[in-house]
């Protein structure tokens, strides 16, 4: 079984298998400190089999967090209190051997009013002043007014500054090292600020950080470069992008551009995904019908690749850069699927989410363990039940948001000591 693999990454890390938890909002610190609600839940999927752990987004900007209960950073360091907190985190997520990358994100203009420490009249940040579009309704249109408002255009200053969002970066990753997390994974998908930057449909400025497709990655840059020299060699640094395909208004050739800068630049792997808060694509359901069940024929090796959301740019991905490490998040549901993608060369890692929030254990009790058959090795999760009267309200991200919400709830659970609840079908 490919799966049970190993790999090492070019920072020298090895991961023990091919599936990696994949990142997913916690949403449960009061304090923006991980608590031992953090310590409790991550345990869970410490004992779970998995050959890497990656955590929710930890902001590292004190004043816009993506949501009120997130983990934050400080440019200006930590107390004593917070380090012992983050040791002790990093120590639970890693008891079993489980090497745990803790992913840093700054929301941009997806930060909501209320997140962080920013003020209500407190415009959000962007690389350039262009408004969030959840949808051409009057009540749309009014929502994102209320919730987000309209970012303003950061300074070159506030991007390379002293205090900047690199230093922001930089600094959170250097808290992460201290603390004995084996690496952080840069968010430059999903809408925020990164990818904000590296998108031309965000990024009009004509500096240093725009007006071309490598002037637009150069802070994603200049980040790697320098979080490489403030911490190890041997400390992994990864990013998770967003792909291209027909739906998408980016240039593929301008993305091609931006990765093989991205690989120059020295990181140990790629994580592909997708979506925004505008085009949420993310958050869509695996078509579960097209699914294996155990009394149907064995599906053709076409069907299962095509379990994968993102396979396809990966593959794209891997014909131009044969020897980056590539993480393909979104739509795995079986073995066979997983192992079909990975046999493919389009991915080197498997990412789960949604299926780790509802089994924690899921690489050891079911994905791996060779004792169960492959046709009996799946996990198919019914759709999360969004309440009608939200289906009626016309804004795209909101059934997304709902489902977030339910999964974050499970990961609650874990840290409460329950099981969380199961919803295989």
């Amino acid at each position: 079984m490919q799966l049970l693999e190993k790999i090492e990454l070019p920072c020298g890390l090895v991961l023990p298998n091919r599936l990696a938890k994949a990142a997913m909002a916690e949403n449960m610190s009061t304090d923006h400190n991980p608590s031992k609600d953090f310590s409790s839940a991550y345990g869970e999927w410490a004992d779970g089999g998995w050959g890497m752990v990656i955590t929710g987004n930890v902001q590292v900007s004190e004043q816009f967090h993506g949501s009120p209960a997130d983990v934050g950073t400080s440019v200006r360091g930590q107390s004593e209190e917070q380090k012992a907190q983050w040791k002790n985190w990093a120590a639970v997520c890693q008891r079993s051997g489980v090497p745990t990358v803790i992913q840093l994100c700054h929301p941009g203009r997806q930060s909501p009013y209320g997140a962080g420490l920013s003020g209500f009249f407190q415009k959000t940040v962007a690389p350039s002043p262009v408004k969030l579009n959840l949808g051409d309704s009057l009540i749309a249109r009014a929502a994102v007014s209320l919730l987000f408002g309209s970012p303003r255009a950061l300074t070159s200053d506030e991007i390379a500054g002293p205090e900047g969002i690199i230093a922001q970066f930089v600094e959170s990753s250097k808290q992460c090292y201290e603390a004995g997390f084996k690496g952080v994974e840069l968010h430059a998908s999903h809408g925020y600020l990164l990818a904000q930057f590296m998108s031309s449909t965000t990024n009009f400025r004509t500096d240093d950080f725009g007006g071309t497709a490598a002037k637009r990655v150069e802070i994603v840059l200049r980040i790697i470069r320098q979080v490489r020299k403030q911490t190890s060699p041997e400390f992994c640094i990864g990013i998770k992008l967003n792909s291209v395909d027909a739906a998408s208004s980016e240039s593929l050739e301008e993305v091609m551009e931006q990765i093989s800068l991205i690989n120059d630049a020295g990181v140990d792997f790629m994580e592909i995904s997708g979506g925004t808060y505008e085009n949420p694509r993310m958050a869509q359901e695996p078509d579960v019908a097209a699914e294996s069940t155990t009394n149907e024929p064995k599906p053709k090796q076409s069907t299962l690749i095509r379990e994968a959301f993102f396979l396809q740019f990966s593959q794209e991905v891997r014909a131009r850069f044969p020897k980056v490490v590539l993480m393909v998040t979104g739509g795995f549901r079986t073995r066979l699927g997983m192992e079909a993608a990975l046999k493919s060369g389009g991915c080197d890692l498997i990412g789960l989410a949604r299926p780790a929030a509802v089994l924690p254990k899921l690489p050891k009790e079911i994905i791996l363990n060779e004792k169960v058959s492959d046709e009996d090795a799946r996990v198919v999760l019914a759709p999360v039940k969004v309440p009608g009267w939200l289906k009626l309200i016309p804004i795209n991200a909101l059934g997304t948001g709902f489902q977030s919400y339910y999964y974050a709830g499970q990961i609650k659970r874990m840290a409460k000591g329950l099981l969380p609840i199961d919803t295989r079908i």
